[in-house]
């Protein structure tokens, strides 16, 4: 164990901090990167603390709901970001000093850190060591990350796929999406995708093996798209989007179909979210529509960490990131993510000395 006093090293911290509360679509100057100094030991008297040097920041549409200020009382998934402070979410680290017995002074891990270039973590069981160093470190904030974590509780876990069954995934080039198409054909389904661009429509069938796929923003009836690429209708839709999607492939879901509610990024910058009109379809067609939330299936984590890291060995999982480099670039990487200027999973890489 180590730690130490005032006397060790100090460095530079760069840190991207919530400059205003944001309504509506977030912008670049919501936040604002500013430059800290940090020691390079744990302090003195904190018995618990890991100093993690940060590699990887993830960028993930979930971060948006916490930059606004929600009323006392409402539910969110995580408290609101304060003004001022760091932003915080998944990332990849090495460990530059510990006090706490799992970790040591070199250990790769990933798990809830600042958006800085090191993160004192106080509350390390938040964090997983990295037993694949073979792959690329990149992937803990995607497919082996909470992402992949994400897609693997919700379409095993909640979707519970069987072999012949027909699937539609939204936002399926993106990291939750890519991962999801891919799992339902190791699964034997019939696999469709929805993404916003013709570039990504190519990249889910000749990339990630999706049988078909269609650009929403070209569809003029989202309703007849699914009709046209199922028409036996959906046994599992994936739902990543929300809003008019999913109102469509309500009235296209299958008798005992499964919604998996895993994300609503169309409503994420909404004041006023859209309604959902289909709803009375899932009576007569016994649909079970269910969301989920990452952090109660953290316990299977080792289990799919050697399942994902045998599939992307394999050839049966393939990865497409969209990587950019420094935390200066971190504020448009973020805001990027709500017009779908990213190709597969966002991430930020930082210097590594």
């Amino acid at each position: 164990m180590a730690g130490g006093g005032e006397d060790a090293a100090a460095a530079r911290n760069k840190m991207v901090v919530l400059k205003r509360h944001v309504t509506g679509f977030p912008t670049e100057e919501d936040v604002e990167v500013v430059v800290g100094t940090v020691r390079l030991q744990v302090p003195a008297g904190s018995t618990s603390a890991v100093l993690v040097k940060n590699l990887y920041l993830s960028c993930d549409p979930w971060m948006r709901g916490r930059m606004s200020k929600h009323d006392e009382g409402v539910t969110v998934p995580a408290p609101d970001f304060v003004v001022g402070q760091t932003l915080v979410n998944f990332g990849v680290g090495k460990v530059i000093d510990s006090t706490h017995p799992e970790f040591k002074a070199g250990d790769l891990v990933w798990g809830m850190s600042g958006w800085e270039e090191y993160t004192l973590v106080s509350q390390p069981e938040s964090l997983f060591k990295i037993n694949h160093t073979e792959l690329p470190l990149s992937y803990y904030t995607g497919v082996l990350g909470m992402p992949g974590l994400t897609v693997y509780a919700g379409f095993m876990e909640v979707g519970r796929p069987k072999r012949g069954d027909f699937v539609f995934v939204s936002a399926a080039s993106g990291a939750v999406g890519q991962v999801a198409g891919q799992l339902a054909k190791i699964a034997g389904c019939y696999v469709v995708g929805s993404a916003g661009s013709d570039e990504k429509v190519d990249l889910l069938k000749t990339k990630f093996g999706f049988d078909d796929a269609f650009n929403y923003k070209s569809e003029v009836d989202l309703a007849a798209a699914l009709k046209r690429c199922l028409p036996d209708g959906i046994d599992i839709y994936f739902d990543n989007v929300g809003g008019a999607t999913l109102d469509a492939a309500l009235l296209h879901m299958r008798h005992g179909g499964r919604v998996v509610v895993c994300g609503m990024i169309s409503q994420y910058n909404l004041e006023e979210p859209d309604g959902v009109r289909n709803l009375f379809c899932i009576i007569p067609k016994a649909v079970r529509v269910e969301g989920f939330n990452v952090g109660g299936y953290l316990q299977m984590y080792s289990r799919f960490e050697e399942q994902m890291s045998g599939y992307i060995k394999e050839g049966k999982v393939v990865v497409v990131e969209d990587v950019v480099e420094g935390i200066e670039s971190a504020p448009a990487a973020l805001v990027g993510l709500f017009s779908g200027r990213n190709v597969g999973k966002q991430l930020v890489a930082l210097p590594r000395g």
